[in-house]
């Protein structure tokens, strides 16, 4: 087995420091038309992230099993080398592409995926309110297992493309120079993604790099002012029902539901879908989601 760092743990002290620093720096250099920072929200971002690490640990036995079982299976292997690292950090955040698109467009992956949104704010502890449910992305990952990476290469990727993905949860740096808007993911940029008009829903879902948005025509350039947040908003503060809501939404509207397709559709298809009425003019119940932003 690969003996690689476990990247995000090791980065929590920056985390940290780069948090504190840039509220020193709203504080002593507020902009009026940015979101800020609120004591209760980031508290709530900080407890989420702490939440993740638990759960995380133990959405990881499975899915380790999973994986290894694949891994054995496959009688392909990708060497752990110096040019094989960046060639496996590039498929995953293909991959990556592909999972964070799929949690904005089908509802029971976005219950999940939801919390990293629910914040009304985008400052640097945004980025550690996390999801108590990561058990939603694994399957994503299973071709590049199929094609020979070993689950530990694979989490040692994701891991990195998750530290990369700290610094752009920031209003405090503008937009950087044009070579690097065009290939990576930025600040800019996600606070597109994090924004709740209508014009930059699901847009910019891009890990460590923007590129794949362009290709796969998702791509939306940062213009006006980012309201963020959720078309829904939540208004609480506690971690259980920030980690939840979305799934008890979904139970609510599935128990009201008049038909399977719709039950299906109701979980299956995107928030904030109905089904057709069943003639002219009959009223249709409101779904209970938040529904998605990008």
């Amino acid at each position: 087995m690969p003996n690689l760092p476990d990247v995000v743990i090791w980065s929590i002290p920056a985390f940290v420091l780069l948090s504190v620093i840039e509220m020193i720096s709203v504080r002593i250099h507020p902009d009026e038309d940015a979101a800020g920072y609120e004591a209760k929200d980031a508290a709530t971002s900080v407890g989420m992230g702490l939440g993740s690490l638990l759960f995380d640990f133990f959405w990881k036995i499975p899915i380790v099993a999973i994986y290894s079982a694949v891994y054995e299976l496959t009688p392909l292997r990708v060497p752990v080398l110096w040019w094989t690292i960046p060639l496996m950090l590039l498929a995953q955040d293909f991959f990556y592409y592909w999972q964070h698109r799929g949690h904005h467009v089908i509802r029971i992956l976005w219950a999940c995926h939801v919390v990293h949104h629910s914040s009304r704010k985008f400052n640097l502890t945004t980025a550690l309110r996390q999801p108590w449910t990561s058990w939603t992305s694994w399957p994503f990952y299973l071709p590049l297992v199929a094609l020979g990476v070993h689950p530990a290469a694979l989490a040692f990727c994701s891991s990195v493309n998750l530290v990369y993905q700290f610094w752009i949860h920031t209003e405090r740096i503008d937009k950087l120079p044009r070579p690097f808007e065009f290939a990576f993911n930025t600040p800019s940029h996600h606070r597109v993604h994090h924004a709740s008009q209508g014009g930059y829903l699901d847009r910019n879902f891009g890990g460590i790099l923007i590129v794949w948005d362009r290709l796969f025509r998702s791509f939306v350039a940062e213009t006006e002012r980012p309201v963020y947040g959720l078309t829904k908003n939540i208004s609480t503060y506690n971690p259980l029902r920030v980690a939840t809501h979305e799934y008890a939404a979904i139970a609510r509207d599935v128990k009201a539901a008049t038909s399977w397709r719709e039950r299906a559709g109701r979980v299956l298809r995107g928030p904030g879908w109905q089904p057709e009425p069943a003639a002219a003019g009959t009223p249709v119940a409101e779904p209970s989601v938040t529904e998605s932003v990008a």
